[in-house]
């Protein structure tokens, strides 16, 4: 597996690289994002590690282009400091994961052998189920081909349902990946009031969301 590692926090990086490289993954590294540039325009990379406040611009400018570009390897978002809406702006133009600063190098070891297991298919186009497709480079949410009108948190939301579906997500990942970098104080009531929306309006699509008590929600093919 080769990696992409763009973060300009030096000690880090050299934790990080050292850990994946220990792994077996051959790893490339680029501290800002015109090195990065450089990198994508010569090396394809089963995932990007790329952390969003670098030294000459915004890790998401960079994940749109890669996208707009057609380079739809997956890329994991890594960072301290990210809004809420800088966040929602990452999957709908594309991310695939993120993990928050500081974190366990072995959680992002196994969060990339996760994305890099993902069919190569999925990876470079439509993830669909039943009749509900999701387009992750244009940000398009269909049913049965009828374009749904999503707000971002819902948008969000199906974005991690549909690149999970058929796994189980706690209230409290789904809570984390919609609000950790919000001020806003929120509940799980939160998680079930966007899941209630989503649930209507997917209704009919051929895909539900299931609750699995104590557990959390898995979206799935009706019946």
């Amino acid at each position: 597996m080769r990696i992409l590692l763009v973060e300009d926090t030096q000690d880090l990086a050299d934790a990080t690289l050292s850990r994946l490289r220990a792994g077996g993954m051959a790893c490339d590294y680029a501290m800002t994002l015109a090195e990065a540039r450089d990198c994508l325009r010569v090396q394809g990379y089963d995932v990007v590690v790329l952390d969003i406040t670098l030294p000459d611009g915004s890790g998401v400018d960079l994940l749109r282009e890669m996208r707009a570009a057609g380079q739809k390897m997956p890329v994991l978002m890594l960072t301290a400091h990210f809004s809420v809406d800088d966040k929602l702006s990452a999957f709908s133009f594309g991310a695939d994961d993120y993990l928050v600063k500081p974190f366990d190098q072995r959680e992002l070891e196994a969060r990339l052998h996760v994305l890099a297991r993902r069919e190569a298919s999925e990876r470079a186009g439509e993830i669909s189920l039943g009749g509900l497709a999701y387009d992750p480079v244009a940000g398009v949410v269909t049913a049965h081909g009828q374009r749904l009108d999503l707000t971002r948190r819902e948008h969000a939301l199906l974005s991690m349902l549909m690149r999970g579906r058929g796994q189980v997500h706690s209230k409290d990942r789904l809570l984390e990946g919609l609000y950790s970098f919000d001020d806003t104080v929120v509940g799980v009531n939160a998680i079930e009031l966007y899941v209630a929306r989503l649930r209507k309006k997917i209704a009919g699509s051929g895909a539900v969301i299931r609750t699995l008590r104590g557990l959390g929600y898995v979206l799935d093919a009706e019946g």
